[in-house]
């Protein structure tokens, strides 16, 4: 594919991540994620011929990554896992509120919407969600119960990013931050 195909695909892989955030996969519209992007309309289904379950798909996991980077940069550059917990609600905090309370997490929305009824929406979350669960894992592989306090500290944090969201306040991301610090002393 040229530089014009990447840069269309990547066009339209953020319209929809972008989109899919703010309004769910059902308030997400291909005329909608077209008209954003600016690309053709037989651009779309050139550069995903499986449709919109496709395009959110490939949109999940590309924002699975840039979360998953973030993940990687506090855990290597923390100096105790409470800090790198903080520093991580602190960074999805400060994403949240400069979006005006519309991105929480990129997965969660998609997840709840979509994970009973399509297999390869699920999936997308699901890998998602294990490569920050590994992420997680890594840093706390020091101690004995690490895949537990991985999964517990991943929902801790997709708890405090859908009660902020809801609420419209930090608040409880920062008590979340908190009890994590206890919990991981």
């Amino acid at each position: 594919m040229g530089q014009k195909g990447t840069e269309t695909r990547d066009r339209l892989l953020a319209a929809t991540q972008e989109s899919v955030e703010s309004a769910g996969y059902f308030g997400t519209g291909l005329n909608q994620v077209i008209a954003a992007s600016g690309a053709p309309r037989g651009s779309l289904y050139f550069h995903f011929p499986g449709g919109k379950d496709q395009l959110v798909g490939e949109s999940v996991r590309r924002a699975g990554r840039a979360v998953g980077e973030v993940l990687e940069e506090a855990a290597g550059s923390s100096p105790s896992d409470a800090a790198f917990a903080a520093g991580v609600l602190r960074h999805l905090g400060d994403r949240l509120e400069e979006s005006g309370w519309r991105k929480g997490c990129p997965v969660a929305t998609v997840a709840l919407e979509t994970a009973a009824s399509s297999d390869p929406l699920q999936a997308a979350c699901s890998e998602v969600y294990s490569a920050w669960e590994a992420t997680l894992r890594a840093r706390l592989a020091g101690r004995p119960d690490a895949e537990d306090l991985a999964v517990t500290v991943l929902a801790l944090v997709e708890g405090a990013l859908l009660l902020a969201r809801t609420h419209r306040s930090r608040e409880p991301l920062d008590r979340v931050a908190r009890r994590i610090e206890a919990l991981l002393g």
